[in-house]
């Protein structure tokens, strides 16, 4: 029923005539950014990456219908090449392949990890049903954003560990540099659990991936990327224009207390506690599943910036979440079920959070990475999910 309903209402507010949807916004949104960035890679034009006065009178001319969309640059120089071959078609063409691409990249994603699923892989059905219905998938396509990116990188650490691979998990997870907030959980967590093998290549990959932009623009360009990373909090109103769609512990103690300093010690200090317990979770017997599972919580719970649409590097560990709780018999197995089930309205309900100010997605998560834990010490091959 959530995804007859979700999946509705995209196409009700899609069936405008012209670019901008029934809300009045761009179709694809956030796409609209790096469909600007591919063409600055067209026309050569590396000193506009991180101009953003520069690049919304671009992306006017562009797209005479998006004028007055504006765009925080923070994105590495890299990114903006992976968007050329878009930026040579027309914008409503290149949306349609982008949000095809993606919804492919969840699919085989999905199909993926439910294959090393063995007590949901009798239920496809139900399987297809709850994927659908996830909300990070939805939010993904109506903002045209690049998590589904950041999926592919997770799942294919998660397929590499489960086959004891760790350099090309290490691969995998470096290639997250692209949103280096996303990466901060699982740095730490390797550090502290001492997977040196995944670390060490990790490293590699994210020098790997950060060359390619400075080969292309040349050092002036890059050193101004890493300016504007240093400067992030000088255009954090800009960057989130929709708090109450951060599903983060920053997010959630931002929103619970409007004053700055206390708002971030509080950050600081609960999400030290959930690295901690997603290292004793990584260290333990448990499946490779389920800590695979509480890393990926952590990644989420940590991360300095996370909108809706990241949510959607969850779905991995939902399912192997489900897995568990379908097939164990631990005491903490119905109790994940419940808070499965809650987490899809609760990633829909952010706007909610305007009037309470209390984000429950992040409870929620908080709660199923405090399950994990409570049954870290049962004995299991780590490499089976």
């Amino acid at each position: 029923m959530l995804a007859i309903c979700l999946w509705t209402v995209y196409a009700i507010d899609m069936s405008t005539p012209g670019l901008r949807d029934r809300n009045g916004l761009i179709k694809g949104t956030d796409f609209l950014h790096f469909y600007t960035l591919g063409n600055i890679v067209l026309q050569k034009r590396g000193d506009l990456l991180y101009n953003i006065q520069a690049q919304a009178a671009l992306l006017r001319k562009l797209v005479p219908e998006a004028a007055g969309n504006l765009y925080v640059p923070l994105y590495g120089p890299q990114v903006s090449l992976l968007f050329a071959p878009f930026a040579r078609m027309s914008y409503p063409t290149a949306l349609t392949v982008w949000l095809l691409l993606n919804a492919v990249i969840y699919g085989a994603c999905g199909y993926l990890v439910w294959k090393q699923c063995s007590n949901v892989r009798g239920e496809p059905w139900t399987v297809l049903v709850a994927a659908l219905a996830f909300p990070g998938f939805f939010h993904l396509i109506l903002w045209g954003q690049t998590s589904g990116l950041a999926l592919l990188c997770f799942t294919l650490a998660f397929l590499a560990l489960s086959e004891d691979r760790p350099y090309l998990a290490g691969i995998a997870i470096g290639s997250l540099i692209f949103k280096p907030q996303l990466g901060l959980a699982p740095a730490i967590i390797f550090l502290f659990a001492r997977e040196w093998k995944v670390i060490a290549t990790a490293i590699l990959a994210a020098l790997a991936q950060l060359s390619v932009g400075w080969l292309f623009y040349g050092t002036p360009v890059t050193s101004e990327y890493l300016r504007s990373l240093r400067h992030v909090g000088d255009v954090m109103a800009l960057l989130e224009p929709r708090p109450y769609q951060m599903h983060s512990l920053r997010a959630f103690w931002s929103l619970l207390i409007p004053w700055t300093p206390p708002a971030f010690a509080l950050y600081a200090l609960t999400a030290a506690t959930i690295l901690a317990l997603a290292v004793r979770c990584w260290r333990s017997t448990a499946t490779l599943g389920l800590r695979y599972s509480a890393l990926m919580l952590a990644t989420v719970l940590v991360a300095p910036h996370l909108t809706v649409y990241d949510l959607l590097i969850l779905a991995p560990a939902f399912l192997l979440m489900a897995d568990w709780a379908v097939g164990g018999a631990e005491r903490s197995a119905a109790m994940m079920s419940v808070l499965l089930y809650l987490c899809y309205p609760l990633f829909l309900l952010g706007p909610l959070a305007r009037i309470t100010h209390l984000q429950l997605s992040v409870i929620a998560m908080t709660g199923l990475l405090f399950l994990i834990d409570r049954d870290r010490k049962m004995s299991s091959n780590p490499y089976i999910a």
